[in-house]
């Protein structure tokens, strides 16, 4: 590891990516900026976005009402040469619900403010009601699986150069895959896979800093779901893929520093898109937080040489 991938550095770094810098009142909106990423290149990552997001509303919502739900459109990507504004409409504050709309925008390369993503959250106050939950999967502990950092490494000579220097770039979110991933090679196979998931250094115990970051974390992992029973990969180069939108609703407590199970599963996909769900689980069983997004899978077809 370099001195800047060690795990509390790189724990560290997404803190601050997630500390959105609060700019004030103006008019009826509340507005925060958030930091680019050091040394990023190329396109923001979506959770990087989300989790900024919700980090932005979540300022402007007492603390006894936790987020229980937004929902997200990614209008266009982001540059990782520029910061992002976020600007929060404070449009309900009720008695026992509030909720936010937040637009998030960033200049372009000649200077443009544009928006790149529209986010609306809801917060609830605590109260007792019935419960159920669907039961966690029966899988591998992860003390017994490679990371997804170690497979990486091992692999990244079969992907295009290009794409060789994100691939091994060190994260602060561990992962360890328990089925190979789409960019291991392999037939193709059911779109389902489970991970474990968790920061790779302690964070504090604010309860908003652990749903930013699983809010970040979300994001991973999820969209190359769809993928799988196809001959289709970014790995491969045959085909461009996007976020298109995100929503999370998030149950329970829990601990983004301690294993968490993200079962993720693709029951459709067609005219270019993917629809992916993912479920959260603590080791314990307890299932926190619900996902889903649709992405853009579009196939490439190379042309032919002249």
């Amino acid at each position: 590891m370099t001195e800047h991938s060690e795990p509390a550095d790189l724990v560290a770094g997404l803190l601050r990516l997630l500390d959105v810098a609060d700019g004030g009142p103006t008019g009826a909106a509340d507005h925060f900026s958030g930091a680019r990423k050091p040394g990023g290149v190329g396109r923001v990552f979506g959770g990087q976005v989300i989790g900024q997001a919700l980090a932005s509303a979540e300022r402007t919502v007492p603390d006894d009402r936790p987020v229980h739900s937004l929902h997200a459109y990614f209008l266009r990507g982001g540059n990782e040469d520029f910061g992002i504004d976020f600007e929060v409409m404070r449009d309900l504050d009720g008695g026992s619900f509030a909720n936010r709309r937040v637009v998030a925008s960033q200049q372009d390369d000649a200077g443009t403010v544009r928006p790149i993503l529209t986010m609306v959250a809801s917060f609830h106050k605590r109260e007792p009601g019935v419960e159920h939950a669907e039961e966690m999967p029966q899988v591998p502990e992860p003390e017994g699986l490679r990371s997804e950092q170690e497979l990486r490494a091992e692999y990244a000579d079969r992907v295009p150069e290009r794409m060789r220097r994100v691939m091994l770039e060190p994260r602060p979110i561990e992962l360890r895959p328990v089925e190979s991933r789409h960019w291991m090679g392999g037939p193709p196979r059911e779109p389902l896979s489970h991970t474990w998931m968790r920061a790779v250094a302690p964070l504090p115990d604010d309860p908003k800093i652990h749903r930013a970051v699983l809010a970040y974390a979300s994001d991973m992992t999820l969209l190359g779901t769809a993928t799988l029973p196809h001959e289709i990969s970014w790995a491969k180069g045959n085909m461009m893929g996007a976020s298109l939108d995100h929503a999370i609703w998030f149950h329970d407590d829990f601990r983004a520093d301690e294993w968490l199970l993200y079962v993720c599963d693709s029951p459709w996909a067609g005219r270019a898109r993917g629809f992916n769900r993912g479920r959260i689980f603590t080791r314990e069983g307890k299932l926190v937080a619900n996902v889903a997004q649709e992405g853009l899978i579009r196939p490439l077809v190379k042309k032919a040489e002249s």
